[in-house]
């Protein structure tokens, strides 16, 4: 399990393949965190609140049986294009990253459960909801830096 749990880290934290979570957010422009090219339903500020409201959720799914989800989809995409304070893009990020490295220690101290089902839920694991995170916020990551590229502000 430990090679396992290493190799679930690395996914979520590293990238792997694709750029992390933590280079796509890194340096956008005020000025465009709410801005959404024609033809998409979403801007860069509800793209990454996504990504953290929905870790959130799976993390707190993970390891509190009492934890209600958001209703979908709404409660899973902020209804603003744009944060409203400034410093609201590092918030959220801080968050994302502070979810992330605590579903992490969830993987650590797992062991032999991370394949047993919880005891809340519909037959989900620690190992499921580990994959889940990995797959959405890999997909999400990526709509971050197409999204960037659409607006002139990726390298």
């Amino acid at each position: 399990m430990i090679a396992l749990v290493k190799e679930l880290t690395a996914a979520l934290q590293k990238g792997n393949a694709h750029a992390t979570f933590e280079e796509t957010v890194k340096d956008i422009p005020q000025k465009l965190l709410g801005a959404a090219p024609d033809g998409l339903p979403y801007s860069l500020w509800q793209l990454i609140e996504h990504i953290r409201i929905t870790q959130w959720d799976i993390l707190e799914f993970s390891r509190n049986p009492e934890h209600v989800s958001p209703t979908w989809p709404d409660g899973y995409w902020p209804k603003e294009k744009a944060p409203a304070p400034v410093d609201s893009l590092k918030k959220s990020v801080d968050q994302t990253l502070a979810d992330r490295k605590a579903f992490v220690h969830l993987l650590e101290k797992a062991g032999e459960d991370l394949l047993t089902p919880f005891r809340h839920g519909d037959g989900q694991t620690l190992f499921r909801e580990a994959l889940l995170l990995i797959d959405h916020n890999a997909y999400h990551t990526g709509e971050i830096i197409v999204l960037r590229r659409l607006l002139g502000d990726w390298h």
